[in-house]
């Protein structure tokens, strides 16, 4: 692996799991010195983070991790409604309807994966990212799919705003279900209204339980 995407692949992962916090500064000589590499890999690395909108330049600082806000997440639900809803319309009318059915029982079971504590839920999060692969396959849109991608890096660390209960979790399990059975049932306005559901709740459940970091 080149030293820039072996930096590259460090500091994303750091950013995303929080290891990195918003607005730490990311000291070129420092970061060179800890990963191993020289500047030069470092500033392609940064400017590839910068790119994703994961990193930023500020004023007298340098390069520093991005923050998140509640500002920021509305404008990423607004721009999650009009991409997903579209998504999962497609998927319904484009999509292979038995994988879709498979994941939905799999769905369904969710709550047993949830209740059983931290490390099983890494595999509720394994099965909503195969629904997210699933419908991506299905729409035949790279350009709409490459974009969705872009958007879930984010989310990831907006994950981090909110409590992560098993109660909500629970629920959004039975949504991407519903999601799920929809886009099986090749029905294209259900698939979209029941995504549109599920992150109105997301959303209020974030609002609801926002944990300033």
């Amino acid at each position: 692996m080149r030293a820039s995407e072996r930096a590259y692949q460090t500091l994303r992962e750091e950013i995303l799991d929080w290891s990195l916090l918003p607005g730490t500064v990311l000291a070129e000589v420092e970061q060179s010195e800890r990963l191993g590499v020289s500047r030069t890999p470092l500033r392609e690395a940064l400017g590839r983070l910068g790119a994703e909108g994961l990193t930023r330049t500020a004023r007298g600082r340098g390069v520093v991790v991005s923050d998140v806000s509640l500002e920021d997440v509305d404008e990423l639900f607004e721009l999650r409604e009009t991409l997903e809803g579209k998504a999962a319309a497609l998927a319904a009318e484009r999509g292979d309807s038995t994988v879709f059915r498979e994941l939905q029982e799999e769905l369904l079971a969710a709550p047993g994966l949830i209740n059983d504590g931290d490390p099983a839920r890494h595999d509720y999060y394994g099965l909503v990212g195969r629904l997210d692969e699933a419908i991506e396959a299905a729409i035949s849109n790279s350009y709409l799919a490459q974009t969705m991608r872009g958007l879930r890096v984010h989310l990831v660390r907006v994950r981090r705003l909110a409590a992560d209960d098993a109660t909500r979790l629970t629920a959004a399990a039975a949504e991407h279900a519903a999601i799920a059975e929809a886009i099986a049932a090749g029905n294209a306005r259900l698939a979209e209204a029941a995504t549109t559901l599920h992150l109105h709740r997301s959303l209020t459940h974030l609002k609801a339980t926002h944990t300033p970091q």
